[in-house]
């Protein structure tokens, strides 16, 4: 199908749904790589008024990435919900922008929109998103409600949580622990302790999930850990009875780029069920950790759609999203300037692509929480994470990652630091999640105001940890 608007005397014309989503996208490096962004703004504005009206079962018909070559679109398709679809079912793109609005701004806001999660497709929300402003983002975003748990409750309004990143570029046991005690010193560790591990080697991986147990079980900490290693690797540990909290993977929205990841539905499923089977958790089940990024499937030439057209990374960034929630997982989180000016340019273009990425997640009911990060090469800087985190935390981001400094020095890349957030839970009002909140009032580390304060490490309760990490 053709759509078409005409503005200012000349009209634009967009063979087919993928081309009018590229062209309706905001602007990006990664869209231009892929030859399908707009060639100018008047050409975005046009694009935008032809895919207000087109009619949202228009994505229940007119798949944007074939079910017959993708095992993603088919299961976006497969889980549907038609019951939760019906209260937008007779709208257009625009009149689903207007309803959510409104439905932001009156009561019972987070019940409707949770409500409606399983009515929606990805590309449904993809394509909302771009007529949005970001202060849209931010409003439906902060009146969507979505909750987890396993041994921290996520996603409570009025909390921010963090992933504690102990990198070390050697895998080194003490570096580790030492990064695990400033993280936790400073009230970071409530969502997930996770380590990239240098090296994929299951005795590596299976060494720091014992060295990450040993720590919260020897200072009864009420966290989750994660190694970020493959999934199979994961699920080969958790039969030879390693401590596994939360599976981890990477996962992108088309079969072909997840092919070149190395996973598979299947295989996340039987994580999932290995990982539930355990009974790990103290006070919810939801066991699974997915990362994403915008240009994920760009870089893995994995990005075309009907016709062989390239679909943009945003919309493919949301099909991400419809794997993960078919699996219930306690957190996803989008490292949205990672991949590279290749993909996102400059800090304005991280900033939007951050908020729409978290809008997406959230909308579709995910536990979403976003990597404020970028590379050095990229023209970007810390002012322009300053302002995306304080607008994630407007828009009750579940949480965000903090490494040392906000410099991971094993990854290479520019992050948000344990001092960072401090900073913003202090301006916001916000504060950890509850058990974890608990954990540290009851070690003294919090002030008479419920902020985290400054403990001398030789003093702290954690000194056997400082004496463990060197310190």
């Amino acid at each position: 199908m053709r759509y078409s608007h005409t503005l200012r005397d000349r009209t634009y014309t967009f063979d087919g749904l993928v081309e009018l989503l590229a062209k309706a996208t905001p602007n990006r490096s990664g869209d231009r790589l892929a030859g399908c962004a707009a060639e100018s703004d008047a050409e975005r504005v046009a694009a935008r008024w032809a895919l207000a009206d087109v009619p949202l079962t228009t994505f229940l018909t007119d798949p944007v990435v074939p079910p017959e070559d993708d095992n993603i679109t088919r299961l976006i398709w497969d889980t549907h919900d038609g019951d939760a679809f019906a209260p937008v079912r007779h709208h257009t793109v625009g009149e689903l922008r207007d309803w959510l609005l409104d439905t932001a701004a009156g009561p019972d806001a987070a019940t409707r929109l949770s409500a409606l999660a399983p009515g929606l497709t990805p590309e449904m929300v993809a394509a909302v998103s771009k007529l949005m402003r970001n202060q849209d983002l931010v409003s439906v975003a902060a009146a969507t409600s979505v909750t987890t748990a396993f041994r921290t409750t996520l996603g409570l309004p009025g909390r921010l949580a963090t992933r504690l990143q102990p990198n070390h570029p050697a895998d080194d046991p003490a570096g580790v622990a030492g990064a695990v005690l400033d993280g936790l010193l400073l009230g970071a560790g409530d969502a997930v302790i996770g380590v990239n591990p240098a090296s994929d080697n299951p005795r590596t991986v299976r060494d720091l999930l014992h060295l990450l147990d040993d720590i919260r079980t020897r200072y009864e900490i009420p966290v989750q850990s994660s190694v970020l290693t493959h999934v199979t690797t994961t699920i080969d540990l958790i039969g030879q009875g390693a401590p596994v909290d939360l599976p981890f993977q990477s996962i992108a929205g088309t079969q072909r780029a997840n092919d070149g990841f190395g996973v598979t539905p299947a295989m996340l499923a039987e994580a999932n069920d290995a990982a539930r089977g355990l009974g790990r958790g103290s006070v919810g089940d939801n066991v699974l950790y997915f990362e994403t990024g915008q240009g994920a499937a760009l870089s893995a030439d994995g990005h075309r759609g009907t016709g062989g057209r390239p679909v943009d990374q945003q919309t493919l960034e949301a099909r991400a999203y419809g794997l993960a929630r078919v699996f219930d997982p306690l957190i996803v989180n989008t490292v949205v300037g990672f991949i590279g000016p290749e993909y996102l340019y400059d800090g304005k273009q991280i900033v939007r692509a951050g908020l729409e990425d978290h809008f997406c997640g959230k909308l579709l009911g995910l536990p979403m929480g976003v990597d404020v990060c970028y590379t050095t090469h990229a023209e970007a800087d810390q002012d322009d994470m300053d302002t995306l985190l304080l607008l994630l935390t407007a828009a009750g981001c579940t949480f965000v990652i903090t490494v040392p400094g906000a410099d991971d020095v094993m990854l290479g890349y520019q992050s948000t630091s344990f001092h960072d957030v401090l900073t913003t839970r202090r301006i916001t009002g916000t504060r950890p999640a509850p058990e974890f909140e608990t954990w540290l009032a009851g070690l003294g580390m919090l002030d008479g105001a419920g902020r985290v304060r400054a403990v001398d490490p030789a003093e702290s309760p954690l000194r056997e940890l400082t004496a463990k990490a060197g310190a």
